[in-house]
Parts: C-alpha cells; structure tokens; sequence
C-alpha cells in the first residue's frame, strides 16, 4: 500500500509516517521544508504541480491530508483575528486540502479502493461552539464541509473519504498540556483509515472510533 501524508515533517504526520514505514508499507512524506521526502507548500498551486509530476504514475492508496495552522490561538475579540490571519489559515486548512486532493485525483484514480483522509478537528462541529479561536474553528469547519461533499462527489469513483478529530495531542500545536500523546493519536487514526470503507464515507469520527457531530 502507497501512502502520502501531508505536513509529515512533524507532529501527528510525522507519528503516522513512523507507524505506516514500521509496517512495511511505502510512505511519501511532504512538507515545506527542504529536507521533506517531497516538498509542498499546500498554499501554492505550483507547489501541488510540481508534487504531482514528481510522483509520475505512482498509485496513491490513502492519501491524508494533515498539513494545518492554528495561528489565532489566544487571539483577543477586539483587537485578534487580523484580515491576514484569516487569509493565511484558511489558505493551507482549506484551499490546501482541496489542492491537495484535486492534484492527486489521478494518483488516487489508480489504486482500487483508494481513501482520502482529511484531519479536521472537533473545534470546526456546530455543537462545539465554545467561543474564542473563530479563525481555526471557521476553517475546520469548512474542512468539515469539504470532506463531506468530496465523499459524495468520489463514492461514484470508489474512493472512500474520512474526517477526523485527531484528540487533544501533545504536539507542538496542542501543546504539554494536551490529554493524549501523539502515540495514541496515530493508533487510533490508523485504525479509523483502516476501517473506512464506501459504507461509511463521509464520516465524521474522533481518533478513537466515536462518530461525531457535525
């Protein structure tokens, strides 16, 4: 199985491309950074250009878009959330994820039973509006709503898609305080990538295998 995982260079990428390679299984690896297996900036078309003819024919199995930004984190109501800052999240949270897919639609094409995974967040559900952070939770809410129309749009081509809540992770975005480790995040998405199928496109599901409202 051929796997790509975006923003793979650190935190729950970087955990699920270190479970994925201890399997054996064939992992591609992007990021911003030079040293990434493929370098991709999810904002810049040309970016995804240049990822797509870098992979030629290869087959994509599960593509998971992780690449994200949590850049209003502690922003204040009356003088936070800078035009800039809603340009720049939604950008990579957004626009990056449809980029992303849109790119690697003939990748995917080519594998049977392929899945897009797309890590959104419980902070983008309508039940879970708890005020503050208005950037980060608008954008994976919109990622919520990109993942659930791409499972209709893709069911017709076999292509099974997924949103996650990956849990509050102890990663440099989550933080030490956070209520799990990354360890426990990547056993649990891999489990929820692996149970996917076109009966349960378009789910909504914590790392931990409870669905979720939207």
């Amino acid at each position: 199985m051929t796997i790509l995982i975006t923003g793979a260079s650190r935190g729950i990428g970087a955990g699920l491309a270190a479970h994925y390679r201890a399997e054996g299984q064939e992992v591609i690896g992007t990021g911003r950074s030079v040293t990434a297996q493929i370098q991709l900036d999810v904002t810049r078309p040309q970016s995804h250009a240049a990822m797509a003819q870098a992979l030629g024919e290869t087959a994509i199995d599960l593509l998971v878009c992780n690449a994200g930004v949590y850049l209003d984190k502690g922003a204040d109501l009356d003088t936070g959330y800078g035009a800039d800052l809603w340009a720049q999240s939604f950008a990579t949270n957004v626009t990056g994820v449809f980029l992303t897919v849109q790119a690697l639609l003939p990748h995917l094409r080519r594998a049977e039973g392929a899945k897009l995974a797309i890590i959104a967040s419980q902070m983008g559900s309508t039940t879970r509006a708890l005020g503050g952070s208005y950037i980060y939770r608008a954008s994976k809410a919109a990622a919520l709503n990109l993942g659930r129309n791409l499972a209709t749009d893709l069911a017709r081509e076999g292509i099974a898609v997924g949103i996650y809540h990956p849990g509050w992770v102890q990663t440099d975005m989550g933080g030490a305080a956070a209520e799990i480790t990354t360890q426990d995040a990547v056993g649990g998405l891999a489990a929820r990538f692996a149970a996917l199928s076109l009966e349960t496109t378009g789910c909504f599901e914590t790392w931990d295998g409870r669905a979720h409202a939207y």
